[in-house]
């Protein structure tokens, strides 16, 4: 008896203890926050007061805001309302200005892919370039939004960037016409009468359903021996669109899971019976330019081995954002989850690795023309 009330009296005065230390713990945490917030106001003061010249102080904490964000990840940026309104003009599937999209790399913008048939496409710019100025303005120190905003002007206007790119010496000048912007997701043709060509360029609200039309149109070929699945320079979209299009080609199984810091957050996501294409032979065609909801349908179909993926290794984007509108009618886009394929693998900076490795040997090479050797050399794998 006195050995239960010992064991009880001892573990009391833990318990006791161990809240004390976590009081204390905490307490110390928020003392030490009150004096970064101090800190930061005074730095503030100093630069109002002594900076060489005078600073526009709402400018100066939109880019702390963008910081802070910024230093969490490339993905998670701040837009103040009038950067907000944009992006949401973009969503609609029309907007002005190059036809890239980008992401910010050691304090450059780095270009994910230019999209097809753009002004920034036609002029020639690259997967994998980096935007060093704009209309001869230096992009280091700047905030991705801030540049992209540079990016941005009337349609019709004239914009000159410089470019840095691997194996190339020197930079490069690029003098581009701004144009309007729309995104068509998907193109298809037959080729031979044999082999269903189907290019996929954006995972946005519509992509889905006109891949779906394009594949029945082919379909009623009943020469048709297979199926390429062209995602290259594809900078990704919409999570639920990628789980539909990998659907499309799986009869069951894992398509993709979501971990994040909160439960809701956690969740898996599964093929429902039925295979579009009933079977055929599918080659994805994939490349530096392939990101996001690409890189989800290309793992997901290559750990099924439901498809053979050719190309190249793809950007490596295994993160999924939120946009979290603000009091201020600005917002910000938060990484709140990140991505696994099927075999739990992350792709968070590694990217998805073909099968068969092709890569772009042609000086002028484009896509789906006479100088596209990666589709190419598909086409020969199907038809022999």
């Amino acid at each position: 008896m006195k050995t239960k009330n010992y064991l009880k009296y001892t573990l009391t005065i833990l318990v006791i203890i161990l809240l004390n230390f976590t009081n204390k713990v905490h307490a110390q945490n928020i003392e030490d926050l009150y004096k970064k917030i101090d800190l930061f106001s005074e730095v503030l003061e100093k630069i109002k007061k002594e900076y060489v010249t005078e600073i526009d102080q709402g400018k100066a904490m939109d880019a702390a805001i963008n910081g802070l964000l910024q230093s969490l990840d490339p993905y998670s940026a701040y837009m103040n309302p009038e950067i907000f309104k944009e992006s949401n003009t973009e969503t609609s599937g029309e907007f002005g200005g190059l036809g890239i999209e980008v992401t910010m790399e050691s304090g450059v913008v780095k270009v994910i892919t230019p999209i097809d048939d753009t002004p920034a496409a036609r002029a020639g710019i690259k997967t994998g370039d980096y935007i060093v100025k704009i209309n001869g303005n230096q992009v280091q120190g700047k905030t991705l939004m801030e540049s992209v905003n540079l990016m941005r002007g009337p349609i019709g206007s004239s914009i000159e960037i410089t470019i840095r790119r691997k194996g190339l010496k020197k930079a490069k000048i690029y003098k581009i016409v701004r144009e309007v912007i729309e995104i068509k997701s998907v193109v298809s043709k037959e080729v031979e009468g044999k082999v269903g060509y189907l290019r996929l360029r954006a995972f946005n609200q519509n992509s889905a359903n006109q891949l779906k039309r394009e594949i029945k149109k082919i379909d009623k070929n009943k020469k048709m021996i297979g199926y390429i699945l062209d995602l290259r320079n594809n900078p990704g979209g919409l999570l639920s669109q990628a789980i539909t299009i990998s659907d499309f080609f799986l009869n069951d199984g894992e398509i993709v899971s979501t971990k994040g810091r909160k439960n809701t957050e956690n969740r898996k996501f599964f093929a429902k019976s039925g295979d579009t294409i009933n079977g055929k032979p599918l080659i994805v065609l994939i490349n530096n330019g392939s990101a996001s909801a690409s890189e989800i349908v290309a793992g997901a179909l290559q750990d099924h081995k439901r498809a053979v993926l050719l190309g190249e290794t793809t950007f490596g984007k295994g993160s999924v954002q939120s946009i979290i509108p603000l009091q201020n009618m600005g917002a910000i886009r938060l990484t709140i989850s990140k991505y696994y394929l099927p075999s739990g693998k992350s792709i968070s900076g590694i990217g998805v690795t073909p099968d068969i490795m092709v890569e772009e040997t042609e000086e002028n090479f484009l896509i789906n023309t006479d100088t596209d050797n990666q589709l190419n050399y598909a086409i020969k794998l199907l038809i022999g």
